[in-house]
């Protein structure tokens, strides 16, 4: 079982289920650790990373020489922050919410992120300035260096390093790499190594069951037609099961804003749709108000065409725009994987939708830097404006 996950006694009940911890929504006292077969005391003290002193300080019939048994509770001094599940909360929300990665947080209790979370079940929030809980990463499809090195926070050369990687070297879908545990200093390093350019490589996708074009461009995050161009192929193309796709992938550094409040300025087509490809979840913070909603970019090639995530999502935008929704349009940030990026975005909904149960009838617009109406393919220049704005390039 890993050390970061364990069950623990509420009361009199052992809970079974993960998640469940001892304090809710602020620094937890101490997690209740449930014996097992082959547990120590000196082993909980490496794998919580705390002291045998600190243990034997909450636990003072083991300092006196009791033995250790399964099924005894052990109490585990913690700093941790430890969240309660609440009703509509996803893992994503959580991470979200804690500005930690969702990597961390799945790696923190010992999870997937298809696993689901109910009421009540409480949640290891890992320390911003540690999230790296593991050594070794499985590389999964669509993975690279860069990719790998900006998801765990760590500097692109020493990952290489610690590899034995050259920067051309490729890397494939069951490989194990190690992930330096050192993370002082990682974002000075990542700022004194990373490109000040978007970066494009390439990696490939082996085809299974079920698999179509479409649904690989969406995985991968790489526009439907730009994946046909890629591979030579034309929309009529049928793919078989085995086949070898190319996949661009792209790395989009951050830029510097001109202050906290602004957002960075990406352009839409060389930088902004790949931060921000369909089936990205975002969170859209309206730049007058503050006022926050969640929302998911469902399709659109010229501009995001994107759904907010639920009717309370919805009822936000709504009351964003006095009551109505609209076709004004309205200066935005979007916060995405830690980024705040500048954009505009008007509210009424139309056309297609995928979202179902939000009480929003269709999408609605979110524009980038350079974005275009679907309509004409010309710039809008209200949207632009509205960009410019949120940057702090137009206030």
């Amino acid at each position: 079982m890993n050390s970061k996950v364990k069950k623990i006694v509420i009361g009199t009940t052992i809970a079974s289920s993960m998640f469940i911890f001892s304090i809710s929504g602020v620094y937890a006292n101490q997690i209740k650790h449930v014996v097992e077969p082959g547990d120590t005391l000196w082993g909980l003290s490496q794998k919580y990373e705390i002291s045998l002193d600190k243990i034997f300080s909450v636990n003072s019939s083991y300092a006196n020489g009791n033995i250790l048994y399964v099924g005894d509770i052990v109490s585990i001094p913690s700093r941790n922050i430890i969240h309660k599940v609440k009703s509509g909360d996803s893992l994503w929300r959580i991470s979200d919410h804690y500005e930690v990665s969702l990597q961390a947080l799945l790696l923190a209790n010992d999870i997937k992120s298809q696993d689901p979370i109910y009421p009540g079940n409480q949640l290891i929030i890992p320390d911003k300035e540690k999230q790296i809980a593991e050594n070794t990463y499985t590389v999964q499809d669509g993975d690279n260096p860069w990719s790998i090195s900006k998801k765990f926070n760590v500097a692109f050369k020493r990952l290489l390093s610690v590899n034995e990687l050259g920067s051309s070297d490729y890397i494939y879908p069951g490989q194990s790499l190690i992930i330096p545990k050192d993370v002082s200093k990682v974002g000075e390093q990542n700022n004194k190594t990373a490109p000040l350019t978007p970066q494009k490589t390439y990696t490939n996708h082996r085809v299974v069951s079920g698999d179509n074009m479409w649904s690989i461009s969406i995985q991968h995050g790489i526009p439907f037609h730009e994946l046909l161009e890629v591979n030579g192929f034309t929309e009529n193309h049928v793919i078989h099961i085995g086949d070898e796709i190319k996949i661009p992938v792209y790395y989009i550094p951050e830029k510097p804003t001109l202050g906290h409040e602004y957002g960075e300025l990406l352009d839409w087509w060389t930088e902004a749709q790949y931060v921000v490809p369909i089936n990205k979840k975002i969170k859209i913070i309206d730049f007058y108000t503050g006022k926050e909603w969640y929302a998911k970019r469902t399709i659109g090639a010229n501009h995001a065409d994107t759904e907010p995530l639920t009717a309370n999502d919805a009822a936000i935008m709504k009351t964003v725009w006095g009551g109505n929704y609209s076709w004004q349009t309205r200066p935005v940030i979007v916060k995405v994987d830690g980024r705040r990026l500048a954009a505009s975005a008007s509210s009424m909904p139309h056309d297609i939708e995928f979202i179902k149960n939000n009480n929003f009838k269709g999408h609605f617009d979110l524009y980038f830097s350079n974005s275009t109406r679907h309509v004409d393919g010309q710039p809008d220049s209200a949207h632009e404006r509205n960009v410019l704005i949120a940057a702090g390039h137009n206030s």
